[in-house]
């Protein structure tokens, strides 16, 4: 085992869990946040699970192979870990990243109460809430005195019009919580701020489309730094197709899947979250990647490529609408910064909205990849998400930071 992270002030630790995975980050708090150590925690439940890691002074990565008993063991070897990583009595707060916060619109310390109402909605998005609170109750069990903080991915886009919010079901069901809420708000947020910190002309930063592309994807239209519409909706599964998440699905099909196949909402739950997307079509890979190397003698994985390059396409037109117009197209997310191919085939054709590649510094991987003639600037950034809860935490924590 590696030596420990040497501390010398005080720092907070920053949770971002998923339905079988975790992420992790170690921040010191100095004048700036500084990263000293981070990593992941893979395929919790499954044969090949893993925790990766690495610290700021090594660099290089570790590999530990973990017991396959599920989420709350998976959470225990990793709190382990870090105890031999860390010392806990200089981490001053936890934040962990809620998918679903409702109307909560800035992060909260984790109260009873607080607990209690996740709980309650935990059946909005059963494939994070759940195991998210596990692992905050794992945290309060072994920490019981250290503060938590709750970062909701849905608070970005509490800003959204109450039209980008309704769902066209009986009304009565929108009393109950059931409306469109939007997700990957942390990244989103992310994605603003930076673009916020660059110098370049203000108008250019009205109306903006975010793109968040990687296994779980979505968009979100941002007019003047705030949200008023995105593609996931009430679940994370909703919009574009995903890893192996559907994207939109006309209603019929769940009934007519139910019916002739006697699916449980159970199991059609997990055909939707862990069945569909680019594996579903592809029949071979939820990995794009994979995906892009294959297409040309597999024609289901050219299709999967082709759909959601086609998809995400619709939707920048869309949100251009109803933006009235576009003044930058930002791409982020695993697949959206590391993907020339995807972004081309994403942007070819959308000259009309004056979008114009410059294909060498897409392939290249430039921040700004759009051409001279481009009357829309299009922009890669990397997001980080670890780095918005960190920030988060010190908010709540009141400590003044500069980045």
């Amino acid at each position: 085992m590696t030596a420990m992270v040497k501390i010398a002030k005080n720092t907070v630790l920053t949770i971002n869990g998923g339905s079988s995975s975790v992420k992790f980050a170690l921040y010191e708090v100095d004048l700036r946040l500084n990263k000293l150590l981070s990593g992941e925690v893979e395929n919790i439940g499954q044969k090949n699970a893993v925790l990766r890691f690495k610290t700021k002074e090594q660099h290089q990565q570790h590999k530990i192979d973990i017991k396959n008993e599920g989420y709350e063991s998976s959470a225990n070897q990793l709190i382990d870990l870090l105890e031999e990583q860390i010392d806990f009595e200089q981490v001053k707060g936890i934040g962990h990243r809620v998918v679903q916060g409702l109307e909560h619109t800035k992060p909260e310390k984790i109260t009873d109460e607080l607990l209690e109402e996740l709980k309650k909605i935990s059946g909005y998005d059963p494939e994070h809430l759940p195991e998210e609170i596990k692992m905050i109750a794992i945290f309060r069990k072994r920490y019981p005195g250290l503060v938590q903080i709750a970062c909701f991915d849905t608070s970005f886009h509490t800003t959204m019009p109450p039209v980008a919010k309704l769902l066209a079901i009986p009304r009565h069901f929108q009393a109950k919580g059931i409306k469109r809420y939007g997700f990957h708000g942390l990244s989103y947020a992310y994605l603003v701020e930076q673009l916020n910190l660059e110098e370049w002309n203000e108008t250019l930063r009205d109306r903006v489309i975010l793109a968040h592309l990687g296994s779980g994807a979505s968009l979100a239209a941002v007019k003047g730094g705030k949200s008023i519409d995105t593609s996931m909706g009430f679940s994370p599964a909703a919009g574009i197709p995903m890893g192996t998440r559907t994207g939109d699905l006309d209603p019929g099909v769940a009934w007519y899947l139910m019916k002739s196949e006697a699916l449980s909402p159970k199991q059609f739950n997990h055909l939707v979250n862990h069945e569909s997307g680019l594996l579903g079509i592809s029949e071979t890979s939820a990995d794009m990647r994979e995906l892009l190397k294959i297409q040309e003698t597999d024609k289901h994985a050219a299709d999967a490529v082709e759909l959601f390059c086609y998809q995400t396409q619709k939707w920048i037109g869309s949100f251009a609408a109803a933006l009235h117009g576009l003044d930058t197209l930002v791409f982020s997310g695993g697949i959206g910064e590391n993907s020339p191919e995807v972004r081309e085939r994403i942007c070819h054709g959308l000259e009309f909205l004056g979008i114009e590649l410059d294909r060498e510094k897409n392939y290249n991987n430039e921040a700004v990849i759009s051409a001279d003639i481009s009357t829309v600037p299009v922009r890669v950034i990397p997001t980080n998400e670890e780095l918005m809860i960190a920030k988060s935490v010190c908010y709540i924590l009141n400590y003044n930071i500069k980045n």
